[in-house]
């Protein structure tokens, strides 16, 4: 299982999350995002539809009746009820069930920092667990060492 996290650093959360959805869905893979702030989930789900004709990523919020349809279901709960095996928590906020999924990406801001250090140290050496950190360098994502 991987997760990979992800420093927003002023990035737009939006921005990021179309880019890593993006990723997923021309893997052929499916995507659950999950923020604990319905309110929070809502805006996201705007920002998403207003992405534009030529970037329109399909979704679905959950508990809307076609959940298993969704390529991206968006959710205050980590339940994959569109059958994801990816996970993206966008609130800064760690879940341990996103180690019952086969790929995770944890974004978190200042905010999370702390929080996100502590999942970072969590996960550390825990069998069958790849980590990964990303920053944004020059617009673009970079891997860290």
């Amino acid at each position: 299982m991987r997760v990979d996290f992800y420093q927003l650093a002023g990035t737009p959360l939006d921005e990021v999350v179309a880019t890593l959805a993006r990723k997923v869905l021309e893997g052929g893979e499916r995507l659950l995002v999950v923020m604990a702030d319905e309110g929070a989930l809502a805006r996201l789900d705007r920002m998403l539809w207003e992405q534009g004709e030529a970037d329109f990523l399909a979704h679905g919020i959950a508990g809307g009746g076609e959940d298993a349809r969704q390529p991206i279901l968006l959710s205050t709960t980590p339940d994959p009820a569109n059958g994801a095996r990816n996970l993206l928590m966008a609130d800064g906020e760690w879940r341990e069930a996103a180690l019952t999924f086969e790929r995770a990406f944890h974004l978190f801001d200042e905010a999370s920092l702390g929080e996100a250090r502590q999942a970072w140290k969590l996960l550390s050496g825990r069998e069958g667990v790849e980590r990964n950190y990303w920053a944004r360098e020059d617009g673009r994502w970079v891997r860290k060492v």
